[in-house]
């Protein structure tokens, strides 16, 4: 009887790589962000009732997209301060001023990867320090990657965009006027957002 009762010996389960994409595959490759079609900007609440715009006009980047492995990919960006621009130049002049980022001292607001996520579909996620004035700070920035296209001079193109909400007193902008009806000013929250498209490099020899 003991030969019918013998647990029967299960093989070891076998557990495949997932596919890799040939599509997402081909994306791998450096590409340099093209400012004159991309966008970092901020949304901040101002008087409480209200939100402003802004955008930073001047900034350059690099992507490394691994698309075998996107874990493996990688950003940095470089935002010029004074090139902020929220439509109002008195408004302009008091951000880059010392009651705020203090431009002439602090030139560049910077931030650069140190996790690359895919969260599922066309979902991602990059995360990594971004220094603002002299104070550096982890952030994670959700993407949507919005698809590549070969453009009508050959480049070959990608586009994500994306956004991120920060407390700008973690990096030291605490400039505020309290308001005769409560409240203040500015709003510590901003809301950071990304429309970014970027040209792979070309091979050498290509």
């Amino acid at each position: 009887m003991a030969l019918f009762t013998r647990k029967p010996t299960t093989a070891p389960t076998v557990t495949e790589a997932p596919a890799v994409d040939p599509a997402l595959a081909a994306l791998t490759g450096t590409y340099t962000i093209d400012p004159s079609h991309s966008s970092i900007g901020f949304t901040v609440r101002h008087a409480m009732v209200t939100n402003v715009r802004g955008s930073f006009g001047e900034h350059e980047g690099t992507l490394v997209l691994d698309g075998t492995d996107p874990a493996n990919s990688s950003a940095s960006i470089d935002v010029k301060i004074a090139s902020v621009d929220t439509g109002i130049a008195d408004r302009d002049g008091h951000l880059v001023s010392g009651d705020f980022f203090d431009a002439e001292k602090f030139p560049l607001m910077t931030f650069r990867s140190t996790k690359a996520e895919q969260l599922g579909g066309e979902a991602y996620r990059i995360t990594g320090d971004l220094t603002i004035k002299d104070v550096t700070r982890p952030l994670s920035i959700d993407l949507e990657f919005n698809g590549s296209a070969t453009d009508v001079y050959g480049n070959e193109r990608v586009g994500f965009e994306g956004s991120a909400d920060i407390l700008r007193s973690d990096w030291g902008l605490t400039w505020n006027a309290a308001l005769e009806t409560g409240g203040v000013m500015v709003s510590d929250k901003v809301k950071l957002t990304f429309d970014i498209s970027a040209i792979k490099a070309t091979a050498p020899g290509a």
